[in-house]
């Protein structure tokens, strides 16, 4: 399988490569603003795809969205690429889907509060550990009910219910206070002011729909459109380290490929880690090390290799560092730091080149066969073959109208779970609350005065006049009474009278 060409080395005038196999070991792409780090990311995001490779990444600045169209083919873009030595240049437009958490640029990406889950949505919703604990008690009360977690009215239906039932919630499951409930109702209420709402509910992302492979064989690059979501930085982040999560929990262990099955790409990295508790940092660490033997690799974007912890920076094997700025002593340091992790060469002086790179121009290092690092190049990066800029809103529309996905996305559903559920059981407590108490027979009585005490008395009579029931009794009574008397008259007589004759 053809390598992916990454650009010309002029260190050593060498084609500057990325092997395919070889394309799970993750890697980094830094640099200061303006300086080629995008175009290196779509030249990227192209070689993955000719390969059959899908590829997702986050369109931050709006200008990766240019993946969708041909490029202009201008004359010092196709000089470059004959001095790079590119085979067969020529301007083409990538197989290209958009997603929008707003669902306004793309079709809407959405996920389940349960599928979310309580680690997540604590960071989402910037909690303490005691209010991160009783979030877990929320999740644990909505399995046990058999209550379904799908979108923020399913939320808060649970929170009103834990608050509800607080004292009882709190022997069984551990101490609730009505202040962390508050607080945890405050942080759902700025979520859904941020676009929670868009995002929390049904259909729900399915992973088969951005590891798509075209018809002609090539990968779908799927584009998170995020603009306006990286002004939301923690929903940003924990989006794309949820995605990241549910590809390592769902998908099965494959070992070395000859190609990886999905390619990740994590632009501004740096608000993944920013203000990041330990633990999570140690779950990036643990998916991050262990999601390549699932097939994937996961590319990091950032201004300044520091942007990346150690302990993750160390898993990232093929390295593209563009020119960083030595004005300050952080960026300095950073000169510093990115000379240290490359494989020396004799004939490039890193920290000094470093701060010296053109626009257009990195220093590279990649893994090569036996996954050992080559020694660093300085590289003219090779240009793609899709415009580099923005794509126009009709344009947008056109690649969307064309998506094989639109039908089933677009529209949201919203199916019975808690929040539903919830509301009709408070409905029929308070159906019951107002359903009329049975009577008693004095209330009976009272109640059926006028006509109807008239007629139950004629029936059954008062205390100073018989009732028709009491006076037919007496009367049948007398009158069997006369016909058995008659009888007995009757027959003593006849027996006197017989007798004698």
């Amino acid at each position: 399988m053809d390598p992916i060409l990454l650009g010309k080395g002029i260190t050593d005038d060498i084609a500057v490569t990325l092997l395919p196999k070889l394309g799970n070991r993750h890697g980094l792409v830094a640099g200061a603003t303006g300086t080629g780090k995008t175009v290196t990311l779509m030249t990227l995001a192209e070689g993955f795809s000719r390969l059959g490779v899908p590829v997702f990444l986050a369109d931050v600045k709006g200008d990766v969205s240019g993946l969708a169209v041909p490029g202009t083919g201008a004359e010092n873009l196709l000089k470059r690429a004959a001095e790079i030595g590119v085979a067969d240049y020529a301007p083409a437009a990538s197989p290209t889907l958009f997603w929008d958490l707003y669902g306004k640029l793309g079709h809407p990406v959405r996920t389940t509060v349960s599928e979310m889950g309580p680690t997540l949505l604590a960071r989402i919703l910037e909690l303490n550990d005691t209010q991160s604990g009783v979030l877990d008690i929320v999740f644990k009360l909505a399995d046990d009910r058999g209550l379904l977690l799908l979108d923020m009215d399913d939320l808060r239906a649970l929170l009103g219910l834990v608050a509800e039932e607080r004292k009882d919630i709190s022997t069984e499951y551990g101490l609730v206070s009505a202040q962390s409930i508050a607080a945890i109702q405050r942080s759902v209420l700025r979520l859904a002011q941020d676009g929670g709402e868009n995002f929390f509910g049904e259909p729900a992302l399915e992973l088969a729909d951005i590891m798509r492979v075209n018809h002609d064989g090539r990968g779908v690059i799927g584009i998170l459109a995020a603009d306006q979501l990286v002004l939301k930085p923690k929903l940003y982040s924990t989006f794309l380290l949820w995605l990241l999560s549910e590809l390592f929990e769902q998908l099965p262990e494959v070992g070395d490929l000859d190609k990886p099955k999905l390619v990740f790409i994590f632009d501004e990295a740096h608000l993944l880690f920013d203000d990041a508790p330990a633990s999570l940092v140690q779950r990036i660490e643990q998916v991050v090390r262990l999601i390549r033997s699932k097939g994937v690799g996961v590319y990091f974007c950032s201004q300044f290799p520091d942007d990346v912890p150690g302990n993750i920076l160390g898993q990232l094997g093929n390295r593209v560092q563009h020119a960083l700025r030595a004005f300050t002593p952080r960026d300095q340091k950073a000169v510093k730091t990115a000379a240290e992790t490359f494989v020396p060469n004799p004939k490039l002086d890193v920290a000094k080149v470093l701060s010296q790179l053109g626009t257009g121009e990195a220093l590279v290092s990649t893994l090569q066969d036996k996954g050992v690092p080559m020694p660093v190049q300085q590289t003219m990066i090779a240009p793609p073959r899709c415009r580099m800029g923005p794509i126009t809103e009709a344009e947008r529309a056109q690649v969307r109208a064309g998506s094989p996905v639109g039908s089933r996305y677009d529209t949201a559903i919203n199916r019975e779970s808690a929040a539903e559920l919830l509301a009709q059981r408070a409905q029929k407590t308070v159906e019951q609350a107002q359903a009329p108490a049975a009577r008693s027979r004095e209330q009976d009585e009272a109640q059926e005065g006028g006509f109807g005490q008239a007629i139950k008395d004629a029936i059954f009579g008062t205390k100073r006049r018989q009732g028709m029931i009491e006076t037919m009794a007496k009367q049948t009574t007398r009158t069997v009474g006369t016909k058995l008397g008659n009888q007995i008259v009757r027959g003593l007589l006849g027996g006197i009278f017989g007798g004698k004759r």
